[in-house]
């Protein structure tokens, strides 16, 4: 098997092969984030087409950041009960096959139906839970740079297809566009198919950094039912202070980001005169800064205090949404916005993973940052479907930056109601 070379290829070089995890896992979120990041490019295209509100597109973005959500605890328990390399390609296929049947939609609710619930259930298999699951099983160090290179997948998705997709879009079409990115998922795949495996085990290893020298004993199959391991493991975790903030925190975080800039930045761009190449190549530059912000986020939670890495991530990225209303939109202050913003745009997701492993544990962390990454999707789609219904009725989206921002404000002042960690206690 490929995956066998490539283990023993890497071996001859000091390499482990939870790297070429990361490498395949990077690839495909990377074009997960196209995906996934693509409408809001295709807003004003499909408007123009159809003659569809911003606030009914809005609405099917908003199931799929919902649907998106809530399928993650249940996507971690996919994962411990089918394996890694079988629940990502099923997720790439079911997106795949939503994103091929939309090129012929003609109705609203043909739109809802693929963007909004094919695509929103297909993506949510995997969602950030993927990139958890490879950091807990593969590493036994560096957990939480792999957390971030893997979260940065989502700001490299950005750099790599917007501002492409934006171009083909004006040139070609919206359908050429989203047919590339069908052609990206089958690339992804193939990779997936060809070097993923579900542990270190499988190939006789032990995970990277763990000093033993026998292969860890492979765990008996996990006959759980789904639904059940999902549920139990959110029984457990309402019962804590702990859940409910990082939930909360995490629901604006998805508000403050995917919901909000990632869908709406560009047309609202276009309605202070912006072009739209010009606007995918903003959200391009702030994934240039997040993808720098995120993997540095990842090894700075590995050494300081996480709760307060949240503090001033949320913090400060509330001050530049509050910022962006009052600017008059020129390069040089969408320049700074760009750079304040892409910065953390996604850095609170390594220390909320590493907040949530030392509150719940390895074994049940995955499970319960599912339910907490669901809580950012429902944010996510509040901000979608809210932001979208500002412009509709108000006629502008800056009510939406205000909000937001005011929320990140609340969050960076409820993330430190969370009890230092006893380790870091006794270390100080």
């Amino acid at each position: 098997m490929i995956s066998n070379w490539l283990s023993a290829t890497l071996a001859r070089r000091n390499i482990h092969y939870g790297w070429a995890m990361v490498g395949v896992t990077f690839l495909t979120a990377l074009i997960a984030a196209g995906t996934v990041g693509a409408p809001g490019v295709f807003i004003v295209p499909l408007q123009k087409e159809f003659g569809w509100s911003t606030a009914e597109i809005s609405s099917a973005l908003s199931i799929r950041f919902i649907l998106f959500g809530l399928m993650a605890p249940f996507a971690a328990a996919l994962l411990n009960r089918y394996g890694l390399r079988n629940v990502t390609l099923t997720s790439l296929l079911v997106v795949a096959s939503g994103l091929v049947a939309s090129l012929f939609m003609t109705q609203i609710w043909q739109l809802v139906l693929l963007w909004g619930v094919v695509i929103g259930l297909g993506t949510g298999m995997t969602a950030l839970v993927l990139g958890a699951t490879i950091a807990a099983r593969w590493f036994s160090t560096r957990r939480g740079l792999v957390v971030g290179i893997l979260t940065a997948s989502v700001a490299t998705g950005q750099l790599v297809f917007l501002p492409l997709l934006a171009s083909l879009t004006e040139s070609l079409g919206w359908r050429m566009a989203l047919g590339l990115i069908c052609v990206m998922l089958g690339v992804a795949a193939l990779a997936v198919l060809l070097v993923m495996r579900d542990r270190p085990s499988d190939l006789g290893l032990r995970p990277f950094g763990d000093e033993g020298t026998e292969p860890l004993p492979v765990p008996p199959p996990n006959a759980a039912p789904i639904v059940a391991a999902a549920l139990g493991a959110l029984c457990d975790a309402a019962k804590t202070k702990v859940f409910w903030i990082l939930f909360a925190t995490f629901f604006i975080c998805g508000a403050s980001t995917n919901g909000l800039v990632q869908v709406h930045l560009i047309p609202m761009c276009l309605d202070f005169g912006i072009p739209q190449v010009q606007a995918a190549g903003l959200l391009a530059a702030m994934g240039i800064f997040d993808f720098v912000g995120t993997i540095a986020s990842g090894w700075l939670s590995d050494r300081y205090d996480n709760r307060w890495l949240l503090f001033w991530y949320y913090g400060l990225r509330g001050l530049s949404l509050l910022f962006l209303p009052f600017t008059d939109f020129s390069f040089y202050a969408l320049s700074l916005f760009a750079m304040f913003y892409g910065l953390d745009w996604i850095a609170t997701v390594p220390p909320t993973v590493r907040l949530t492993a030392q509150r719940f544990g390895p074994e049940r962390a995955n499970l319960v940052f599912g339910w907490i990454f669901a809580g950012h999707q429902l944010g996510a789609g509040v901000a979608a479907f809210g932001a979208g219904l500002s412009r509709t009725v108000l006629e502008s989206y800056l009510p939406a930056f205000f909000v937001a921002g005011a929320l990140c404000v609340f969050a960076a002042l409820i993330i430190l109601l969370i009890a230092r960690p006893a380790k870091l206690a006794a270390a100080a």
